[in-house]
């Protein structure tokens, strides 16, 4: 029976029957044939794309976790490893800013110390000796050329009080040897003892004494809250940075997982071309797509050594070992509980030492604007002395015309101190003294110059309020929609993974392209990179938040990751 003599629906029949088994053929075909493709074939054209089998069998596009997708990935990048623990310890050791801050303390410690020191007693002691000759012409002198020998000594103890009292304590002792005949006393001793004061009345007064000595003791307050602010804010910035280097290493893995399936995808279609089962246009399209996302793993790859030179700046180290960048090892917390916002910034406000800084600075301005206004005034003093003298010596006769004199004093020089001390010889003073300077543009002056770093101080100090406010609760609504970010990236990894297995099915059955599936994958690591910045950028705000209400936990935080 001939073909055309067959029934129709015979005819129908076994034609469709001839047209599956063609295509079963050129399948199975085309199967074996691209199995058996020489190595020296694919390398004519796509030996530089090839991926490393390793990182190609794990399918980006398959994996159910968006985090252990990188894990192979994640362990072929280099790099010296680096908890955040010894970054942090190596920072507050060796941070430049840290150590600025330091030694800015130590100075102002210093300036303190000196001031204060103004207030503190002094002791005084003073020897000396002299002799004279000196010719005289008197015959009353007791000698044609007068020699005398003199030794002074004199000693005592002064402070100022803090109300700008004066008060000295002074003792003095000399001994006297002549050849005069007409000393009634040689050796002759002599001693003087006395208790002086001065007190102003208005210029010098009170805090106009001591103004400088207050300004000092905020000054060195301020010092030690900037101290304690850079050390929060380095320990801040070294975990900041630290996990800007954890996003960038998980996004040049990211990075490297798209260029190696586009690799592996660029290398099946030239086989496809190879075989005849695809078109030049879809080889070109897929080396291009290669090209881009090359140039992106060149680009993440400055970007991660960029970010381990600044980490190094930091910490005042290189990686060990010759490797050229750090590698982090810890993993960013990522679950919080957060207390309300105004109970945060009520607590940064209390405890921050930056602002706490710029009050102490407040207090120093005023101190020196309250100390130039008393200074401004006229100068009244009010001084006085009270103290005894006393005089001993051997006594000695002496011959006058035809009498003989004898002075009525004996003793020693201690003899002399004792009288000064009990004050068998008294004497007291008592007096004012009066400074009006003509204008008064000096005094005024200063104070006006006082009242204008006191305003500055306090509008730096609201200025400084207003940005930690707004710095807190900043970094608080980070916080907040912390959870909201995490599960919409997570979302969209679930969705990007869906849509990536509805892709593989599609391509399977031959409605879509590789370079289709490929962009598909992309979309994948897309958003696995935008859920690592969103861990990043919640630990980050953590860190800051740490600084900026100077305390070692986040708002009442507790973190159930690490």
């Amino acid at each position: 029976m001939t073909w055309n003599e067959r029934p129709k629906r015979s005819r129908r029949l076994l034609a469709a029957w001839a047209l599956v088994a063609a295509w079963a053929l050129v399948a199975v075909w085309g199967a074996a044939w691209l199995a058996s493709v020489p190595a020296a074939a694919a390398a004519e054209g796509a030996s530089t794309l090839s991926p490393d089998p390793e990182l190609t069998a794990r399918a980006i596009l398959l994996d159910s976790d968006p985090d252990s997708a990188l894990t192979i990935a994640l362990a072929a990048t280099q790099g010296a490893p680096l908890t955040l623990a010894e970054a942090t310890a190596a920072a507050l050791q060796n941070a430049t800013a840290v150590r600025e801050s330091r030694g800015a303390l130590l100075a102002a410690r210093g300036a303190m110390r000196a001031e204060k020191g103004v207030f503190d007693p002094e002791l005084f002691a003073e020897i000396s000796h002299a002799e004279d000759e000196v010719p005289t012409s008197s015959p009353f002198s007791g000698a044609s050329v007068l020699r005398t020998k003199e030794q002074l000594a004199s000693g005592g103890a002064r402070v100022k009080l803090p109300t700008g009292t004066e008060l000295t304590a002074s003792v003095e002792t000399s001994r006297l040897d002549t050849n005069s005949d007409f000393a009634g006393v040689n050796p002759q001793y002599d001693a003087a003892a006395a208790l002086e004061f001065r007190q102003p009345l208005l210029k010098g007064f009170g805090p106009g004494a001591w103004g400088t000595r207050n300004a000092a003791v905020r000054t060195y307050e301020a010092a030690r809250a900037r101290y304690g602010d850079a050390v929060q804010r380095m320990r801040a910035q070294a975990e900041q940075t630290y996990w800007d280097l954890y996003a960038a290493e998980r996004d040049l893995a990211v990075q490297r997982l798209i260029r190696d399936r586009a690799a592996a995808f660029t290398d099946q279609a030239q086989k496809r071309e190879k075989a005849g089962l695809a078109g030049p246009s879809l080889v070109a399209n897929a080396r291009v797509f290669w090209s881009e996302q090359e140039q992106a793993v060149l680009d993440r790859e400055e970007q991660y050594d960029r970010i381990s030179d600044r980490l190094a700046s930091l910490l005042g180290k290189r990686p060990a070992d010759g490797q050229g960048r750090f590698r982090p090892v810890d993993e960013p917390p990522r679950d919080f509980t957060v207390e309300p916002e105004d109970s945060v910034v009520a607590r940064a406000v209390a405890n921050n030492h930056g602002l706490t800084a710029a009050e102490r600075d407040v207090a120093s301005a005023r101190a020196l604007s309250r100390e130039a206004k008393w200074n401004a005034y006229p100068q009244v003093d009010l001084f006085g002395s009270i103290g005894g003298v006393g005089l001993a010596g051997r006594s000695r006769d002496i011959v006058f015309g035809g009498d003989t004199l004898r002075a009525n004093v004996t003793g020693s020089r201690g003899d002399a101190f004792s009288d000064a001390i009990e004050r068998n010889a008294p004497n007291w003073s008592l007096g004012a003294r009066v400074t009006v300077p003509l204008g008064f543009r000096q005094g005024r002056g200063e104070h006006q110059r006082a009242k204008g770093e006191l305003e500055q101080a306090e509008q730096r100090h609201v200025a400084a309020r207003h940005a930690l406010e707004e710095q807190v609760r900043a970094a608080h609504r980070e916080l907040v929609h912390s959870v909201k970010r995490l599960d919409a990236a997570r979302i969209g990894v679930d969705a990007a993974l869906e849509q990536a297995r509805i892709g593989i099915l599609e391509y399977n059955n031959g409605r879509t392209t590789s370079f289709d599936l490929v962009r598909l994958g992309a979309d994948v690591a897309s958003s696995q990179q935008r859920y690592s910045q969103a861990i990043v950028r919640t630990a980050k705000a953590v860190a800051e938040l740490r600084w900026l209400t100077s305390s070692g936990d986040v708002a009442g935080a507790t973190s159930t990751g690490n």
